[in-house]
């Protein structure tokens, strides 16, 4: 038998042209499907129970979002497992666009560390899409507290190991992770009181059952402005616009210290390219909608605009944060 010979340079060349213009068709595909789309309803995930953050972020984009592409955008709750049983649903239905997950703080940068067999990898298989908000948390305390400032609260905390409590709404929560962080970096030791859910948490920060629960703006403010509760520092790296005299964690104990709750739209990573940078677009432009601006801000939220390559470089900067902490704390969701 002879050796099988070589192509000729004209084959490679066929070869080549070939592939070319499979690709020059594939692209051409993907154009007349970003330009077509959405030819029918589109599905926005919510892997949590209605009433939370993402939740208000999904139907408030969901319902300008539905009106420019004239297509009905469903808003659908799929709770369960920290934000993974909504996640892993949007990762099985088909890359087309019309599938997306509002993905949260918990689901994309800290369940990869926290849990075992999570059963995906957000930043292989979710192409993020655009940031929607970005709302600091903050440290609250019953309006009895003995803690007038942060200062005191972490003298407290010093001289008494394990005495201080703090509420969050479950184990590896971004309010976890911050009260777990501000531990860390101050070198005392407070018991964690998980909850299953902000507000049960809630209840018993206000009842005075817990000594201190970093939760969200929007869920603390009205308590603060009716006096219930007092808020001693704000876990972004500036301060606030609705709590200005409200210092940051970083001013006040531990250095560079930024926690937030963040949410974003993602789709599944073989989504085509055309129809994630649509989404983009029409997205950034309902968010700078002075309306829904208003209402994302009035909850505490940071409203900018932002590219899919911005928002990625955020989601790959918050993943590592977290793995670092979850490691040096050694959270694990059971």
């Amino acid at each position: 038998m002879q050796p099988a010979q070589p192509p000729s340079r004209l084959s490679r060349r066929t070869l080549l042209q070939g592939a070319a213009a499979g690709l020059a068709l594939t692209l051409a595909g993907a154009a007349r499907a970003a330009d077509a789309y959405p030819t029918k309803p589109v599905t926005l995930i919510v892997p949590y129970a209605p009433g939370g953050q993402g939740d208000v972020f999904a139907r408030i984009l969901a319902e300008r979002l539905g009106t420019e592409f004239k297509q009905t955008v469903i808003v659908e709750n799929r709770p369960g497992a920290s934000g993974a049983v909504g996640s892993r649903l949007v990762l099985r239905a088909p890359a087309d666009g019309y599938t997306l997950l509002l993905g949260q703080t918990g689901e994309i940068a800290v369940n990869p560390y926290a849990m075992k067999a999570l059963g995906y990898d957000p930043l292989r298989e979710f192409a993020p899409v655009i940031l929607v908000g970005d709302s600091p948390l903050v440290l609250a305390v019953p309006e009895k507290s003995p803690y007038a400032d942060l200062g005191a609260l972490i003298a407290a905390a010093r001289a008494k190991p394990d005495a201080l409590a703090y509420a969050s709404s479950g184990t590896a929560t971004p309010g976890h992770l911050a009260a777990a962080a501000l531990a860390l970096g101050t070198q005392t030791r407070m018991i964690h009181a998980p909850y299953k859910g902000a507000g049960q948490a809630m209840s018993d920060l206000l009842g005075g059952h817990v000594d201190f629960f970093f939760s969200s703006a929007s869920a603390v403010m009205p308590h603060v402005n009716s006096g219930r509760l007092k808020a001693l520092a704000v876990s972004s790296r500036e301060r606030v616009a609705v709590l200005p005299q409200v210092p940051t964690v970083s001013e006040v104990a531990v250095p560079d210290f930024q926690f937030s709750l963040w949410g974003g739209v993602f789709a599944p990573a073989q989504t085509p390219a055309a129809i994630v940078e649509l989404l983009n677009q029409k997205l950034n432009a309902i968010l700078a909608e002075p309306a829904i601006k208003s209402r994302l801000e009035g909850d505490g939220a940071a409203v900018r605009p932002n590219s899919t390559q911005v928002f990625s470089a955020f989601v790959r900067s918050e993943s590592a944060k977290y793995q670092h902490l979850v490691q040096a704390t050694g959270i694990q969701v059971e």
